[in-house]
């Protein structure tokens, strides 16, 4: 089952393409939480639920009225048609955790569609989960930012460090880039050394630090410390620009 959670056209916010006009899919599910981003979730019943700053793209449960059940690609084609969009306008689909769904026959159909009209189409991911390039080479022609979890998502090692799925996701891929989330009291506290090991395992890509923030504030207060970090070692840094303009506003 595929769910839409929402669509925008805006720019792009983060990465390596901060700045581009998008038509952004959200795409509902995802295999991890990253509660260790602090980032809460206030519903109408008081409750307050913990995780990453899209936790309603991620807990069916308590969002599950966000979420449109998709049956067809038409319903994604007839969606992207109902914009008004320059002609080569990229494509991002997000979430959640978007590669769920790729074995899905309704994403592979849409994907195929974007390409074959040169889109360029944008996974964003947190390079755990595969993708089967041989059955469905369209995938090859898609970009991946790969976002790989740290240990400040809270999320344990074995589970968001998956070199086997991000080397071949690298491998096939016609563009990815690593996509790390920063803090600065995680740098303080080792998190450089954890970004050197992972990318000891990884085949050479291009890599992009940006500030951890579900908020305006939380991102200024990390800016500066990424900032010196990529300094330091060379890395792209990325701002979250839709963060730094709109707040904690969706969809925009």
């Amino acid at each position: 089952m595929l769910y839409l959670v929402e669509h925008f056209y805006s720019i792009q916010g983060e990465g390596k393409y901060t700045g581009v006009p998008s038509l952004f899919f959200r795409f509902g599910g995802c295999n991890m939480r990253c509660e260790g981003f602090g980032c809460v979730e206030t519903l109408a019943d008081g409750r307050r639920l913990l995780g990453c700053d899209t936790l309603y793209a991620v807990d069916k449960h308590a969002f599950g009225a966000l979420w449109q059940t998709v049956k067809g690609w038409e319903e994604l084609r007839d969606i992207f048609q109902s914009y008004t969009l320059p002609d080569d306008v990229d494509v991002v689909f997000t979430g959640g955790e978007p590669l769920l769904q790729a074995n899905n026959p309704v994403l592979i159909a849409f994907v195929e569609y974007l390409i074959a009209h040169h889109h360029r189409v944008t996974f964003e991911t947190n390079g755990a989960v595969a993708v089967d390039f041989e059955q469905y080479p369209v995938y090859k022609s898609c970009v991946y930012a790969l976002s790989v979890k740290l240990s400040n998502s809270g999320e344990p090692y074995t589970k968001r460090v998956r070199p086997e799925i991000f080397n071949t996701i690298i491998a096939h891929a016609d563009e990815s880039f690593f996509k790390f989330t920063v803090d600065a009291q995680s740098l303080c506290e080792g998190l450089e050394a954890e970004i050197d090991a992972i990318l000891s395992l990884a085949r050479q890509t291009d890599i992009t630090c940006m500030p951890k923030g579900g908020c305006k504030q939380e991102v200024e207060a990390n800016t500066q410390a990424v900032i010196d970090y990529c300094k330091k070692k060379g890395f792209r840094y990325s701002d979250r620009l839709h963060i730094r303009i709109w707040d904690q506003n969706k969809g925009v």
